[in-house]
């Protein structure tokens, strides 16, 4: 299978796991020794700069929530259009980032399109790709 990095993962009935009921993923990465990815509509309640003292001592000023990005705990990260600020490009004009000093330039504007996450989806090797078999996922392009 091609790689689906910057495709979205739409979870069908199929799916078993309550993890991802009706969840919809936007793949990060995809190769072949894995996948990873953020949910897109999880948001909760948590604004970023409710928790902003515990990633940096820099100011906050995005009234930006936090999403649930998936089930495996990892650190703050963010899907964003600055390319400055880019650790790897999902599709184009779209970045992902988790190092603090790019989190701290996202946080400083006020209307940056960034989408701040805790958590992510991930998939071991020729996991993503028997559950895409079974039935489990449906995949489309993703787009701005």
């Amino acid at each position: 299978m091609s790689s689906l990095q910057g495709h979205l993962l739409v979870a069908s009935p199929r799916l078993g796991d309550p993890n991802f009921f009706r969840a919809v993923v936007l793949l990060v990465r995809h190769n072949e020794e894995g996948a990873f990815g953020v949910v897109l509509n999880r948001p909760s309640d948590t604004q970023l700069s409710e928790v902003w003292g515990n990633v940096s001592q820099t100011p906050c000023k995005t009234e930006a929530l936090i999403h649930h990005g998936g089930p495996c705990p990892g650190p703050l990260m963010a899907v964003h259009r600055e390319e400055f600020l880019a650790e790897s490009e999902v599709l184009p004009n779209l970045y992902f980032a988790a190092g603090k000093d790019k989190l701290e330039h996202l946080a400083l504007k006020p209307t940056a399109a960034a989408r701040f996450y805790a958590g992510y989806a991930g998939w071991q090797a020729g996991q993503l790709e028997a559950e895409i078999k079974e039935g489990a996922w449906f995949t489309a392009p993703a787009s701005l």
